[in-house]
């Protein structure tokens, strides 16, 4: 949320700043479970509450119709496919499980475990902490984080856009997961560059969702859900579940224990 109240501040001061976040495609465990769609009910309303943030602050400064909560903030996921033959025949009993759905449409999320953050291109954090109870009550997982930067190489002393190691990281990032480079990956915060970001992730996603398999040159997939202009966060129309593995992609609310992540 902290990241929708800094987006809002950029706004209201009409500067352009944007936000690049990478989910897990879901949670670790059973995206049909109970907690695991209980975490995605969650998940579903954390976005919505920051793109609503987003969209009202372009109401106050007259800007609604001009820009979208996406152009932005965006939220990705991983995932491959990989064409080819599928060697072997599935016995009866296992013929309809997800994982058989998985090999024969070789489809696979990857699945996000890092936590890190690169901001301005010139800051750096690393860490382990969850977002979770067992992380961040203070009493009971240790955790550890760092933080780095180049002085040499900030905005402060240079005036304009730093180009050191930390910039280098953040390209390497997007070139692995993007499978290209482009001009405008250099200025991340840039109208064309979100725009351009979203674009290849909501290609990647089609590819990666499609009955027909082919060979994915990038592995960043937009997370499959619809953000309308006011930051209505909904089903992707035609795609409720993810691919082979079922689970409702925004959750359910199921009455379970509230103490998810012990």
């Amino acid at each position: 949320m902290e990241i929708a109240l800094k987006i809002a501040e950029k706004i209201r001061a009409h500067e352009r700043f944007a936000a690049y976040i990478v989910l897990p495609m879901w949670p670790e465990g059973n995206p049909t479970g109970a907690a695991t769609q209980r975490i995605l009910y969650w998940q579903n309303k954390t976005m919505q509450m920051m793109y609503e943030t987003i969209y009202k602050a372009l109401e106050e400064v007259g800007l609604e119709d001009t820009y979208s909560p996406q152009d932005y903030l965006n939220f990705y996921c991983l995932g491959n496919r990989e064409a080819g033959n599928v060697g072997g025949t599935e016995s009866p009993g296992t013929a309809n499980t997800p994982q058989a759905f998985s090999r024969k449409n070789r489809r696979f999320m990857i699945y996000v475990h890092s936590k890190g953050m690169v901001v301005d291109d010139e800051y750096v954090i690393l860490g382990s902490a969850n977002i979770n109870q067992r992380s961040l009550e203070g009493t009971r997982d240790t955790e550890i984080a760092m933080g780095a930067y180049q002085p040499h190489h900030t905005w402060a002393r240079k005036q304009s856009r730093p180009y050191g190691q930390i910039f280098g990281y953040r390209m390497s990032l997007w070139a692995e997961h993007l499978g290209v480079v482009e001009d405008c990956f250099t200025q991340p915060e840039s109208l064309e560059c979100v725009r351009r970001v979203r674009s290849m992730g909501e290609f990647n996603w089609k590819q990666f969702a499609a009955d027909e398999v082919t060979e994915m040159r990038g592995h960043l997939l937009k997370y499959p859900v619809e953000v309308d202009r006011k930051g209505k966060v909904k089903n992707l129309p035609g795609c409720p579940n993810f691919p082979d593995v079922g689970g409702n992609i925004i959750g359910s609310f199921v009455a379970i224990q509230e103490n998810l992540t012990i």
